[in-house]
């Protein structure tokens, strides 16, 4: 892994290859169905009226836009050999990070919508679906525009002479204070921003439901809104707050603000840790679907049963054949 070294300060990075191999294996096999049933159902029921389903179905595609470049990281971490030449390394990497920070502002505006439709009923009525498609397609241009200085700051020369990909491409030069000033931008607007306003939207649709009790007409309306922005928090918690926290640090040693040996290495050592639980989210949103939209539930118990009935059906008329 390229990186800037510590003098005096043995580090091996060798264990990063196994361990993201085996992640990868997992979330691709895990992400890749549980995404594409997601995606399917989502889309079915996309006409009918549903909170935040299109803000699902877009957290769901960039899920399955992520688990589909994963066979080639595997790849990778497997031969520790890049075939795929430069185009390929790059937008893999590029989907990565599109995944994290679309994930992280789907995530935000589902929250914020459940929030402000539990507290202003009036609002949610007047809702229009075009809405959160034109919301969508805002996050999709921001997003996808921002992500794409994180391709573009690795050095990609080594990757022609090395065959080298993703993280052992290195970070190209830059001064210090311009690395800091885009990596307070990363932080606050992917990081601080979004975790202050899921903390928010989740501790004021509790105070919501708690001030109100049992005597509120639409209890459990709130308790499902209330299920689902705990369920975001939990899910941002979980695969995106390690990362940035530790991606701070990491920057540190990157233009030599830390140079610490004890330090260095257990920054460097929990890296990969914190991106593999980032990608982990793949797998962690389907639960966001399931168990908070009783209308996906109804989707997938309605579609399990249609294919139980043709199975049935198959295994009667071959029985009768017979």
């Amino acid at each position: 892994m390229q990186s800037v070294n510590v003098p005096n300060c043995n580090y091996s990075s060798q264990f990063q290859y196994s361990l993201y191999s085996t992640t990868f294996i997992i979330v691709f096999t895990l992400g890749l169905l549980t995404n594409s049933i997601a995606l399917w159902v989502l889309c079915s029921y996309k006409n009918k009226k549903n909170k935040a389903i299109i803000f699902m179905i877009n957290l769901a595609f960039a899920d399955l836009a992520h688990v589909l470049s994963l066979p080639l990281r595997i790849y990778y971490y497997i031969n520790r050999k890049w075939a795929f030449g430069n185009f390929m390394c790059l937008l893999c990497f590029y989907l990565k990070y599109l995944n994290m920070y679309a994930s992280i502002f789907f995530l935000t505006a589902i929250s914020v919508q459940r929030y402000v439709f539990t507290t202003n009923p009036f609002k949610a009525k007047d809702w229009k679906r075009r809405y959160d498609v034109a919301i969508s397609a805002v996050i999709w241009i921001v997003v996808g525009g921002a992500c794409l200085t994180f391709p573009l700051l690795r050095n990609s020369e080594s990757n022609h002479k090395n065959n080298t990909c993703f993280a052992d491409l290195g970070l190209k030069k830059t001064g210090v204070e311009t690395t800091m000033s885009m990596l307070t931008i990363a932080e606050m607007a992917g990081f601080i921003v979004p975790m202050a306003v899921i903390i928010y939207c989740t501790l004021k649709t509790k105070t919501e439901l708690i001030s109100e009790g049992q005597l509120c007409h639409n209890i459990s309306e709130k308790r499902k809104a209330l299920r689902m922005v705990t369920t975001c928090a939990v899910v941002f918690f979980i695969c995106f707050a390690p990362y940035h926290i530790n991606f701070f640090f990491y920057m540190m040693l990157q233009i030599k603000i830390i140079e610490h040996c004890g330090m260095y290495k257990f920054i460097m050592t929990l890296h990969p840790y914190t991106l593999c639980l980032a990608s982990i989210n793949c797998c962690l949103d389907p639960i966001l679907y399931f168990f908070t939209a009783k209308e996906f539930q109804n989707e997938v118990a309605k579609h399990g049963s249609v294919m139980r009935g043709r199975l049935m059906s198959r295994e009667s008329n071959s029985f009768v054949k017979e």
